[in-house]
């Protein structure tokens, strides 16, 4: 069997493509710039990477360019498009349409419904998804929403104090995101330390960031709430916010609603602190020239997943090993530093010079260290093929 892996963005596409015979990766791409006249795209197979201009009008056209390549009799990994088994999303909210579903006109109903909390996700998704059911009608597609993880966290963990009929009417309680990668993270440290009854703290640190409680391979609690927008601060969006703010702030830029969430979605977080950049490494380099407003931005980032660390060692009464995945996750040597700072007492402690020479997947705490520190690189895409291929088999 072999699925196409589909990430999607408002004007762009990139792509996995597994034999789930072995879970072998044979080929990635992406195509940017959707809608224009002229879009780039580059594939990878094997050592062989190509780039190449391309005309995608919209992101079915995109796929079926991309299943072109992938067909090449002299470059191609694949002898037709009809090896294609499915197309799987790593979808984000589907509200009342959880785990892994078949695409259908319930799940994109269902999605929709939820465009207003995740603004940046599922307009593209819904999108794409109706272009590809009506240009590929033969490849089924495969919604795993990143809430399906998130589904063991008990009631008091995941009921906001507003009245419960509005999660039972509404929905509005802590659904929780980046499922695919604590689901990663939390099969993963299993086969690392042969123990799947550990406590583990997950830490998704990237341009989106959140933090998750897993005991026994399940969620318990994490750091995003009703939706994407909540948790620590993002690149560009504020995370954890007091909405009480908003009339004022409203007031004072002479803004509507619409327009308020739009800042806090997209000129706030770490961008916004900063007042230059939502990339940790531009503040790095601009808080060690003396930039205070970066140093400040580092400094807010860290707090706030500390803040949930701490939350999660008292939830799980303890923590076996803390596991930093994501872009910043596995690549931020001062922001994994800054994190683990002074937790000693704790039964955190970092080895700095493990730490500082990590390359990959691997250990960086110290041989005094109660509680292992690993660095797991993630990978979403792996575990969206899984469940697609689970539930093909079940169908």
């Amino acid at each position: 069997m072999k699925v196409l892996i589909a990430n999607l963005g408002s004007t762009s596409f990139k792509y996995r493509l597994f034999d789930m015979d072995g879970e072998r990766q044979l080929a990635r791409g992406g195509v940017e710039r959707i809608g224009a006249e002229q879009s780039s795209a580059f594939v990878e197979i094997g050592d062989a990477r190509r780039e190449l201009t391309i005309e995608a009008p919209n992101h079915a056209a995109a796929v079926e360019q991309c299943l072109v390549q992938l067909t090449d009799p002299d470059q191609g990994c694949l002898a037709s498009a009809d090896e294609v088994s499915a197309i799987g999303f790593k979808a984000v909210h589907g509200g009342r349409a959880r785990g892994v579903r078949r695409v259908d006109s319930d799940v994109l109903a269902a999605m929709d419904e939820m465009a207003t909390v995740a603004p940046a996700h599922n307009p593209p998704y819904t999108a794409a998804m109706r272009q590809l059911q009506e240009a590929l009608p033969s490849i089924p597609l495969v919604a795993a929403f990143e809430t399906g993880f998130h589904e063991t966290i008990p009631p008091r963990l995941k009921h906001y104090a507003v009245p419960t009929e509005w999660a039972e009417e509404f929905g509005i309680k802590r659904w929780g995101f980046h499922g695919a990668s604590h689901r990663y993270v939390a099969g993963r440290t299993a086969e690392l330390t042969g123990n799947s009854e550990q406590r583990v703290i997950s830490c998704h640190l990237g341009g989106s960031s959140s933090v998750c409680a897993i005991r026994n391979g399940q969620s318990v609690a994490t750091s995003m709430g009703m939706s994407p927008q909540s948790g620590p601060p993002q690149n560009n969006r504020a995370g954890d916010f007091d909405p009480f703010a908003l009339p004022l702030l409203m007031e004072r830029t002479s803004t509507t609603l619409e327009g308020a969430l739009e800042l806090l979605a997209s000129e706030c977080g770490l961008k916004g602190l900063s007042g230059t950049s939502g990339d940790v490494r531009d503040l790095a380099e601009s808080a060690a020239a003396g930039d205070e407003r970066a140093q400040l931005a580092l400094d807010v980032f860290t707090t706030s997943v500390r803040h949930y660390v701490g939350a999660y060692l008292v939830e799980l009464g303890g923590v076996d090993m803390l596991a930093f995945a994501g872009g910043i996750g596995e690549n931020g040597t001062r922001i994994r530093t800054a994190i683990c700072s002074g937790l000693g007492e704790l039964g955190i402690v970092l080895d700095e010079e493990k730490n500082a020479a990590a390359t990959g997947e691997g250990a960086i705490h110290a041989a005094e260290s109660k509680t292992q520190i690993w660095i797991v690189p993630t990978n979403e895409e792996l575990v969206v093929a899984r469940q697609t291929r689970d539930l093909l088999e079940q169908s």
